[in-house]
């Protein structure tokens, strides 16, 4: 049985998203005096998609005729969880940026788990996620 393929708008999208987290690491390491800048713009972008897939979780599950508000609540948390690891004082850029990527890789477990997804759904987030969490994790190397 062949699986299901990504459209491809949807893959095209969603690969061109990866590029605010695999440059910026490579910026920074390039151009040292600008890494403070670039990382933090880098770790602004993850916040944001982190908002975005919380976004995604909600929106299949409010399609439902009966949507459960555990899901719909819990699908809030992506963002919440975004912005304190903005704006929570005593972390260091670094640390800002290990704590989004481990977000990113918690919401892409939860992702794996969804019985609600297309079936190409699993993969491309596993694309995704892998590399956004690499950029991440690299872009906070840049720092330390």
């Amino acid at each position: 049985m062949a699986r299901e393929a990504t459209p491809a708008a949807v893959r095209a999208y969603g690969l061109l998203g990866l590029i605010p987290f695999l440059l910026p690491p490579v910026i920074a390491w390039v151009r040292p005096q600008s890494a403070q800048l670039i990382l933090a713009l880098e770790a602004h972008y993850a916040a944001l998609i982190l908002s975005f897939l919380g976004g995604v979780r909600w929106a299949m599950e409010a399609r439902k005729p009966a949507p459960d508000a555990g899901v719909i609540g819990l699908s809030m948390i992506p963002t919440l969880v975004a912005l304190t690891l903005l704006e929570l004082p005593v972390l260091s850029p670094s640390q800002r940026l290990f704590g989004l990527a481990l977000a990113l890789a918690a919401h892409w477990a939860w992702d794996l788990m969804s019985a609600d997804a297309p079936p190409w759904f699993p993969g491309l987030r596993t694309t995704l996620s892998v590399g956004a969490v690499a950029g991440l994790i690299a872009a906070g190397l840049a720092l330390v």
